[in-house]
């Protein structure tokens, strides 16, 4: 196993409380495989990404519990030199925001030498030429020309491909991608995921996809995490989640998908909000809107239940909700 997230368990003190923000997180990915994790805003995909790679900002974050394991390391267990030395050349990010991300007064050539410069001792003549190959790579028209021009200057799917660049730099063993089609049309947004679908293959490497879209983990991703108030609620392959989904929640985010063979009906939506993570409710997180839900909901947390081989849901009525597709 490439990374092994164990147990993990993130939270952040607030003048308000304490938000739970990761309750128990365990997941793993291979060398040259794809894990798409899913979930609405909130569920803790994103501060589990940041606690992979050792950017929680804290405080107020804090992990309180678990491991993470990479290539056999715990990372937690690291010293912060060693965990500087990881990022970047073993284990590197795509952020959402790739204008956000680039440094707004460098030139993208500057920011992706910077890496060659930092972590292999390159002169920056040296630098820079790798910097155009990598904009080559990532499939940026003119890049000998363009390697000279600001983040302002490029258009949102070239910025994200910069951005994409800067993660290969190193060939690290694995990236996370964190929404990298936010705010990109749905030509780029193909063309993106595309690309690192290429990438993935060519590199052998781990790829994590962190995402709230159905639609675009489809093709590329080898199996799904499906994530609800900082908790694993299902995981299984792909293809057996589009197929059957055994958790009311995963049902739900695939029934709120647009479908071409369902056209003029209303879209469905699944009821409710996301719970406060000051005050998550008891039982099954998921259980004040869930069609399913009974007593036993929600007074007991209901374990992650082996559904059929690398196949799990976290529901008491798992074989109902598989069998109830229809």
């Amino acid at each position: 196993m490439l990374l092994e997230v164990r147990d993990l368990h993130v939270e952040f003190r607030t003048r308000d409380g304490i938000a739970q923000a990761v309750n128990g997180v365990s997941y793993g990915v291979d060398a040259g495989e794809t894990l798409a994790v899913l979930g609405e805003s909130g569920s803790g995909k994103s501060v589990t990404a940041q606690a992979v790679m050792g950017i929680l900002d804290s405080p107020p974050g804090r992990i309180t519990g678990g491991q993470i394991l990479f290539q056999g390391r715990d990372l937690l267990r690291l010293k912060e030199e060693e965990r500087r030395r990881i990022r970047g050349a073993e284990l590197a990010m795509i952020f959402q925001d790739a204008l956000s991300a680039l440094n707004p007064v460098l030139t993208v050539g500057d920011q992706l030498g910077e890496m060659f410069i930092v972590h292999r001792g390159m002169s920056r003549k040296d630098a820079r030429a790798h910097a155009v190959a990598l904009m080559d790579r990532v499939h940026i028209p003119g890049a000998a020309h363009r390697v000279r021009d600001y983040p302002h200057q490029f258009s949102g799917g070239m910025r994200q491909r910069i951005m994409i660049a800067m993660a290969l730099a190193l060939e690290p063993a694995l990236i996370i991608a964190d929404e990298p089609t936010t705010a990109l049309d749905v030509t780029v947004q193909a063309q993106v995921m595309d690309l690192l679908a290429e990438l993935r293959r060519e590199y052998r490497m781990g790829l994590v996809l962190i995402t709230h879209d159905l639609g675009v983990v489809a093709d590329v991703a080898d199996r799904i995490a499906v994530m609800y108030a900082g908790r694993v609620v299902e995981s299984a392959p792909v293809h057996d989640i589009y197929k059957a989904p055994a958790h009311p929640y995963t049902r739900g985010l695939l029934d709120s998908v647009p479908r071409l063979d369902q056209k003029g009906g209303r879209l469905y939506a699944i009821k409710g909000l996301p719970p406060n993570l000051m005050a998550i409710p008891s039982g099954c997180a998921f259980h004040p809107r869930c069609p399913l839900a009974r007593d036993v909901c929600r007074t007991d947390v209901p374990p992650l239940h082996t559904v059929a081989k690398n196949r799990a849901s976290a529901c008491h009525f798992w074989k109902e909700c598989l069998h109830d597709r229809d």
